[in-house]
């Protein structure tokens, strides 16, 4: 509706020039085409957008928010963990079957959960466990716990996996995160991938967004903060060329793409540009 008004009212300002010269006769067809014209422009307007794609000058890089499939993409893929860095299922009780993690396990690795264990164990052998569970009381699963913002680097180029922690599972195997924990996770990707994407493509999904009980921001909230927090990183010091955030089209719904246009473009309009 409101576009449809903005319409009319921008062609309402044509009329008063070119009116007295319209025919009489022709003027019910005039103003039958401009309300058809401003209807459409409205309806064409209100239509969701599926991507969005703002260019930074300072550093030169790109954001892209777009529908998908995020193990589609011709990028470096990101993947959120646990602080354990479970991967075994155990009947959907430690990973959800539709989690990106799940699927990480199914479409990189083909099921096999000893190979991808074995490269989370090389990636982490550097990394320092802050503390270690009792079999007793975490029964299924790994029992080492890494600080939130450990980045496991997997796999080989050109598809390098980017898995990272930014939640803590409970020995009820709940798992929860908050805004500092996913802050500390984001700062701990960046860092990983400014060492090892050496500037290329990434691709990430709107991590927060499942189980990890980050419920109280909607997914346009979490969205703009991953998104502050990259290009806020990337003031520093370049991360890479361009950023894909992945969303699955039934997480669109809440999140508004025209304005999240207008929000990326004006980070990019900062002193900085």
């Amino acid at each position: 509706m409101r576009d449809t008004m903005v319409a009319f009212g921008g062609l309402s300002a044509v009329s008063q020039v070119v009116g007295p010269f319209v025919p009489q006769s022709a003027s019910g067809a005039v103003v039958g085409l401009s309300v058809g014209a401003c209807l459409g422009w409205g309806l064409l307007r209100s239509r969701p957008a599926a991507r969005v794609r703002q260019v930074f000058r300072r550093p030169d890089m790109a954001v892209v928010v777009e529908t998908g499939d995020v193990f589609d993409q011709p990028a470096h893929l990101v993947v959120g963990f646990c602080d354990t860095f479970d991967t075994l299922s155990a009947g959907g009780r430690l990973i959800n079957g539709d989690s990106v993690q799940a699927q990480l396990l199914d479409r990189r690795y083909d099921g096999d959960v000893h190979r991808l264990d074995a490269e989370l164990g090389a990636a982490l052998a550097t990394a320092e466990p802050v503390a270690r569970e009792e079999r007793a009381d975490k029964p299924l699963g790994k029992l080492d716990r890494y600080p939130v913002g450990t980045v496991a680097v997997l796999g080989t180029r050109p598809r390098l996996v980017f898995g990272v922690a930014y939640s803590r599972i409970g020995n009820d195997y709940v798992a929860s995160s908050g805004v500092e924990d996913l802050w500390r996770g984001l700062s701990g990707l960046w860092d990983a991938l400014r060492a090892h994407a050496q500037l290329e493509r990434v691709a990430m999904p709107l991590v927060g967004s499942g189980l990890a009980r980050l419920g109280h921001l909607d997914r346009d909230s979490l969205l703009r903060l991953i998104l502050m927090s990259f290009v806020a990183r990337s003031r520093e010091g370049a991360i890479c060329r361009e950023l894909r955030l992945v969303i699955r089209p039934e997480e669109l719904e809440g999140i508004d793409m025209r304005e999240l246009a207008a929000f990326l473009d004006a980070l990019a309009s900062g002193p900085e540009r």
